[in-house]
């Protein structure tokens, strides 16, 4: 896999745990900045995920097998907006929080990537 793009989206994921996890701090909903956000660690988890499966149709192979890593690149591009579409659903500080563990979550299925992928 791009190692630079599995930086980048961790990166991201990161950023924006930071971000909803100080808005959770301070008793703030998300708000509009914050889906916008998440719209573009989505679209890096996106590219991910393409570039994943590019790499595989092209002879590249997951230490641990295919199975293993289709399912964390897909888990890993399902982790952001599904905490998003929660938050929707709890418009309080906790719906931040929601969000800020979702980022964090998709954080640690990078490093979970990298490590089937790189073995």
């Amino acid at each position: 896999m791009l190692d630079a793009l599995t930086v980048a989206v961790s990166v991201a994921a990161l950023a924006l745990a930071a971000w909803c996890g100080f808005a959770a701090y301070r008793d703030q909903p998300t708000k509009d900045w914050h889906f916008i956000g998440m719209a573009v660690v989505s679209v890096l988890a996106l590219a991910q995920l393409v570039v994943g499966i590019v790499r595989l149709a092209g002879g590249g192979e997951a230490d641990e097998g295919t199975a293993i890593f289709l399912a964390y690149l897909i888990g890993a591009v399902c982790a952001v907006p599904a905490a998003g579409f929660l938050s929707l659903a709890e418009r309080t500080r906790w719906g931040s929080a929601t969000v800020a563990a979702g980022a964090l979550v998709l954080a640690v299925l990078e490093v979970r990537l990298y490590d089937i992928w790189t073995r």
